[in-house]
């Protein structure tokens, strides 16, 4: 099992600089990593970086509480996308889910999608603020906008990535839509649980050590 494919080697941080970027891509393409997740600011540079590696760039967008404007998203999206970006990681409306808006969160997640072209869209659904049941809705919303994966959470909130949850989000989205397990998985042993449930990736600051074990 090669496990350096299933990481997103990531670095979210508020503090975090342009040469710690620079360290993190150079990481990233050594240890032959899937992506690198970082925020808007730093696509380009990421890029710019990774040139002539096949090291993905992920970018966040409404990171991390994702209680922004569905347009201001949006903007984020075509931004990072213009930059370079692969991948997008979006952070859901939690407020609006569980108000009950079901149709303001797909919509936004469709609009989203939409900005993406034929990038991958990621949706985090931050299951630690989320009961069962808003789960399984969160998980039918990113499906029925056309998203590509479900992500746990964003590493920000009151807990990360659990295996109950990932279970529970396998047993709604099947094989229709990819998941990706992010928070609080820091070494090889617990790595291998999340694939072992079929999980296609992992965002981790530990990819390092998850590796290297």
């Amino acid at each position: 099992m090669d496990l350096s494919k299933y990481i997103d080697h990531t670095l979210l941080k508020a503090t975090a600089i342009p040469s710690e970027i620079k360290k993190l891509c150079a990481e990233a393409k050594e240890y032959n990593f899937y992506a690198v997740c970082v925020h808007g600011c730093y696509v380009r540079l990421s890029k710019e970086e990774l040139v002539n590696s096949e090291v993905k760039v992920a970018a966040v967008i409404g990171f991390p509480l994702g209680a922004m404007a569905t347009e201001a998203k949006v903007a984020e999206t075509k931004s990072c996308i213009d930059d370079g970006a692969d991948e997008i990681d979006m952070v859901i409306n939690i407020g609006m889910l569980q108000s009950k808006n079901y149709d303001y969160v797909e919509k936004e997640i469709s609009a989203i999608k939409k900005s993406t072209g034929n990038k991958v869209l990621k949706v985090i659904i931050e299951t630690c603020y989320l009961s069962e049941e808003e789960k399984k809705i969160a998980c039918k919303l990113a499906m029925n906008a056309g998203a590509d994966f479900v992500k746990t959470s964003t590493g920000f909130g009151t807990g990360g990535a659990t295996l109950e949850d990932v279970k529970l989000m396998k047993s709604i989205v099947g094989d229709t839509m990819k998941i990706k397990a992010s928070g609080g998985i820091r070494d090889k042993e617990t790595a291998k649980e999340y694939i072992a449930l079929d999980i296609s990736r992992i965002g981790t600051s530990s990819g390092i050590k998850i590796v290297s074990e």
